[in-house]
This record gives C-alpha cells, sequence and structure tokens, in this order.
C-alpha cells in the first residue's frame, strides 16, 4: 500500500507516514483514530485504499441517489450515499474494539432505524450497490460480495458502468447469494429488500 497522508491536527499540515503494520488486525475503534487524507475501508481487520471515482463512476452514483432518494420521500427506509461508514458486525459483537468490517457502499438503503447512529450505520443495510471503478474490480466482486453475504445484507447491487448492466444478489433462505440476476438497458430493477423501489437501468447511465 506504500506510504499514507496523515492529516496533523496540531499545527494544520500533511505528511507522508508509513503504513500501518499490514500484520495487524485492525479495528473500528483504530479506524476511529486514524485521520487519513485518502479514504480506506476495513475488511476483516485488514486497511484498504478506495481508488478514486471516475466521471462514468460518478454520474451513475448521482443518477441512483436521485431515483432512491426521491422515492423513499415520506417511507421509514433511509438512503445514504458514500462516504458512509457502514459497521459490519459478526456475530453481534457491536463494540468499536470488536467490529473488523467498516464498509462505505457507493449507496446503501437501512430501513431499520435502530441500526443508525451518528457515526452511520451499525449493521447489514437492506440494500447495498457499488458501482465498478478501474482498479477496484476484484475488491468489490470478491471481497465485498463475502463481506456482505456473511453480514447479511438482503440485497447487493453490482455496477458496471462500461457494460452499462447492473448484477443484482439476494439472499436466499439459507443465507447465501444465488446467482446473479442481470440487468440491461431495456430492463427495470424492482429491488426485492426496499418494496416498490424500481430502477429503469437505462436511466441510471444517462447523462
Amino acid at each position: 500500500m506504500g506510504k499514507l497522508t496523515i492529516y496533523n491536527v496540531d499545527d494544520d499540515s500533511y505528511s507522508k507516514v508509513e503504513e500501518p503494520d499490514p500484520s495487524v488486525s485492525y479495528t473500528y475503534a483504530d479506524y476511529l483514530q486514524w485521520k487519513f487524507e485518502e479514504r480506506m475501508e476495513l475488511f476483516r481487520g485488514k486497511i484498504f485504499l478506495l481508488s478514486a471515482p471516475n466521471r462514468k463512476h460518478q454520474l451513475v452514483s448521482a443518477n441512483l441517489t436521485a431515483m432512491t432518494v426521491n422515492f423513499l420521500k415520506g417511507k421509514n427506509c433511509h438512503a445514504y450515499p458514500a462516504p458512509f461508514d457502514v459497521r459490519l458486525p459478526v456475530k453481534n459483537r457491536k463494540k468499536d474494539n470488536e467490529v473488523t468490517t467498516v464498509v462505505q457502499p457507493d449507496l446503501c438503503v437501512i430501513c431499520d432505524e435502530t441500526k443508525l447512529d451518528d457515526r452511520g450505520c451499525c449493521g447489514a443495510p437492506d440494500l447495498a450497490v457499488e458501482i465498478l471503478s478501474p482498479g477496484n474490480s476484484y475488491k468489490e466482486v470478491r471481497l465485498k460480495h463475502e463481506l456482505y453475504e456473511e453480514a447479511g445484507v438482503k440485497e447487493y447491487w453490482l455496477v458496471y458502468p462500461g457494460e452499462e448492466s447492473v448484477a443484482v444478489f439476494l439472499l436466499n433462505e439459507n443465507n447465501k447469494y444465488g446467482g446473479a440476476a442481470i440487468y440491461a438497458a431495456s430492463d427495470k430493477i424492482a429491488s426485492t429488500a426496499v418494496q416498490g423501489l424500481s430502477i429503469n437501468v437505462r436511466e441510471l447511465f444517462s447523462n
């Protein structure tokens, strides 16, 4: 990972520091102490830097956020675009020094308000959406698929801006994601986890 840029609160400056020890498993308590310039996530105690999104990523993110927020007005569910910390406890271990996974989905929808606090969300969102950018496809496709499945995220969308398609994974009765349903430009995605939410794929990628 190389060196990271850390903000020095005392003299309002930035400096390069060595990366945190890769042999150590970090927790959310550690995460809260870091003041790095780079955005990062914590996957099972290991640090992963977030790559800078490109223009199309941001276009899709803006379209999806606008459509989802507009649909949820007056409803009990809440949509949060990145950056927004989602802690994913394992086996109900929710203390700061027990949580080892903190992610920032491009968009998440939470319908259980007890999971929300001033720092973000603690627990599985009902819907999590990741939009691929160059350089992060392995992380999104493999690691986050596993993390969201393990945490019990009911519905996971993986958006491919280059192909203008969306893969949708649903948690089955065995708490596993089955095969992805693929949606292309002429399709509409009807969310299972967020009742009534319907997204026109063509509009998702339109300027």
